[in-house]
C-alpha cells in the first residue's frame, strides 16, 4: 500500500511551516479576485482559513456561523464584499502581513 498524504493536510503543514508559501497563497487569492476569477480565489481562501485561523475562530471573529463561511468559500458560494473583506482581514492578521495594491496601465 502506498503512503499518501491528504492534500488539505499538506497545504496546512506547508502554510504553517513556510510563511512565504502562505503569503504567496494570499497574494494569489487577491490577484484572482482582482482579475475576475472569484471562484478560484474563494477556494484558495478556504484553504488559507483552514491552515491559519480555522473556520470556528473566523466565525467568532466576524460574527458569522461557520457553516455560512464554508458555503461562502465554496466554488458556488456568493459572499458579500463585507464578508470577503472581513475574511481577508482575519487572514492578514493571522499571517501578520499587509496587502498593498498598485494600479498600472495595461
Amino acid at each position: 500500500m502506498a503512503l499518501t498524504r491528504d492534500f488539505k493536510d499538506t497545504v496546512v503543514a506547508r502554510v504553517q511551516n513556510d510563511p512565504a508559501f502562505a503569503q504567496a497563497m494570499l497574494d494569489e487569492a487577491v490577484t484572482l479576485f482582482f482579475d475576475g476569477e472569484p471562484d478560484t480565489a474563494k477556494l484558495i481562501l478556504r484553504d488559507l482559513v483552514n491552515a491559519t485561523v480555522g473556520f470556528e475562530s473566523l466565525a467568532q471573529d466576524i460574527h458569522k456561523p461557520a457553516k455560512s463561511l464554508h458555503r461562502m468559500l465554496s466554488k458556488s458560494g456568493n459572499p458579500t464584499m463585507s464578508n470577503i473583506s472581513a475574511i481577508f482581514a482575519a487572514i492578514k492578521r493571522s499571517l501578520q502581513v499587509e496587502i498593498r495594491t498598485t494600479v498600472v496601465m495595461a
